[in-house]
Parts: C-alpha cells; structure tokens; sequence
C-alpha cells in the first residue's frame, strides 16, 4: 500500500496534467476527508501506509475530480465566510465573491434600524443557505427567511441551519411572489450567468436553474425588481450580486423603482427605496 504522501504526490501530478491549478490542495482534502481528519494530520503521518479501503475510496473521488467535478461535491462541503456549509448538486457551490454581500449588508445593517428586533431580512433564491444563516449567526437579532423555488435546494438549506444551530424561517416560493410581510433587507445572489458566456467547466456540474438566466443573465434580477416595491419598506435595502458588466442595466432598471443606488462593492450593488 503506498504511503500517504505517496499517494498525494501521484494525486497531485495527475490532477496537474489535468490542468487543475489547485491540485496539491484537491489531492489533501480528497485524501484528508477520505480518512477523516485534518489536511495537518497527512502532514504529521506522511510515511503512513493507506489501508486498501481508504485508497479505494480515494481513488474514486480522485478520478472525479480529474473528471472535473467540483471538490465541493466530492467532499460534500464548502467554506462560507469562516463556516462550513454542507453542499449538495441541488445548490450552487459558496462563491468566496459572495461573501461581499455578507460584508455590505453588514455595513448598512449596524448603524441603521439593526437595534430594532424586528428588523427582517429575507435571502432569495438562498441555495444552500450560505447568506441568509451567516446573516443570522453574525447578527443573531435578525429575523432571517430563507427562500428558494427548490424544494432539495431548501432541504440542504435547513440541514445547514440545524447544523450551524440558526433560527431562521424557511419558505418555498418563486422570488418574493405574493409575500405577505414588509422587509427591511432584501438580499440575492440569483442566477446571473448569460448561457451564452464563457466558463468553467465544472459550472457544468452545478443546477443550471441556480447558474443561468434569460435576457442576457438579467431575467430573474429584474423580476425580482418587479416585486420590491410590494415587498421593501421605506427606507429598506435590496443587495443584489451579478456581473459588474451588468451593474449598469440594473442601475437603470431599478431606478423606475425609486431603488437609490447606495454602493456597489466588486460583484455586489446595494439600493435603498425612496
């Protein structure tokens, strides 16, 4: 049986081949969670033979990932903001650019009506749960609902708040339609990707409801547009993620809804209805 760095060095050159830049990385958590401990533990027991079921098993997901499936899928996790959410092909996997809208929400949150328990922020189109339960563990006061028109994304959502111990609502519904309750924070990371743009090849193995669509990436954004005034209080912010090559089409789109533009930061845009 080889050893295990052994076995991450031959990992690490065929994932290299296969031009997967994070290799030597892919190769420890392919190997780290095959056995179960940490990425320090391989480093600690280098000369450590692989027993044959681990290396079988870790062979499998390496072939995976040589196939280009998302590391994220293989070892069922991704790390959001300091956490580790669970992920599953039902969700997109946590963009590290996602954590801006975290950030950003944060920074108009604190000094405005945050001191209020009643201030309710609502995560559309939440996937996996990753925005709206950081939200609600790094300002525990929020009155956070989790929305999604996936039913399996929904269920990796709630077994992410269970896991991470957040109260929070969790509700099916397409976007904001028919929402009974004023909010005082909207935010979304909806799908924003024009089929027609180049991409990663693993995005291939992501929900394609969750990636891509119509009108050039902006079709469920500016429906989403659509429904805030029902749904914003006076005063309230809607955060939005997308391309920055398509922050000026939603300037412009969401100025017909008296939505002011506040900032954008990289990926994000944040509004404040008049």
């Amino acid at each position: 049986m080889p050893a295990i760095n052994s076995w991450l060095v031959a990992a690490t050159d065929q994932l290299s081949k296969a031009d997967i830049t994070s290799a030597r990385l892919d190769a420890e958590l392919i190997l780290a969670h095959t056995l179960r401990k940490g990425r320090t533990y391989l480093h600690a027991h280098s000369d450590e033979p692989l027993e044959a079921r681990h290396q079988e098993i870790a062979d499998a997901r390496l072939r995976l990932r040589l196939d280009h499936v998302p590391i994220a899928y293989i070892i069922g996790h991704k790390e959001f903001y300091g956490r580790r959410f669970k992920v599953t092909t039902a969700t997109l996997i946590p963009r590290p650019e996602s954590e801006d809208i975290v950030t950003l929400t944060k920074q108009l949150l604190l000094p405005t009506a945050y001191h209020l328990p009643s201030t309710k922020l609502i995560d559309v189109g939440t996937g996996s749960g990753c925005l709206g339960l950081t939200m609600k563990l790094e300002l525990p006061e929020l009155d956070v609902t989790l929305v999604d028109i996936s039913q399996q994304a929904l269920n990796v959502a709630r077994s992410n708040a269970k896991l991470l111990q957040a109260d929070v609502t969790i509700l099916r519904n397409n976007l904001l339609a028919n929402y009974p309750f004023k909010l005082d924070f909207i935010i979304a990371n909806l799908p924003y990707v024009d089929p027609d743009w180049e991409r990663s090849v693993e995005t291939n193995y992501e929900p394609r409801e969750a990636l891509f669509a119509p009108n050039h990436g902006l079709g469920l954004i500016t429906q989403l547009i659509d429904q805030t005034p029902a749904t914003l209080s006076g005063g309230g912010y809607l955060i939005l993620e997308a391309d920055p090559a398509q922050h000026a089409a939603i300037i412009a789109y969401a100025e017909q809804y008296h939505l002011r533009l506040v900032t954008t930061m990289h990926y994000c845009i944040a509004f404040q209805k008049s």
